[in-house]
């Protein structure tokens, strides 16, 4: 999978890995600020089960 991934990517090595970096900060970005915003609201760590 990353070979083929890896193939797809146009350019040098070099372009391909700053293309890659930017799919990850891109990816690390929504994480942080759209999804586990959005799981925090419905996991509530306080709500314990458990005694």
């Amino acid at each position: 999978m990353y070979a083929a991934l890896w193939r797809v990517l146009p350019g040098p090595w070099w372009v391909r890995v700053v293309i890659l970096l930017v799919v990850v900060a891109a990816i690390l970005y929504g994480l942080f600020f759209y999804v586990f915003p959005w799981l925090s609201t419905l996991l509530d760590p306080r709500d314990v089960t458990v005694q």
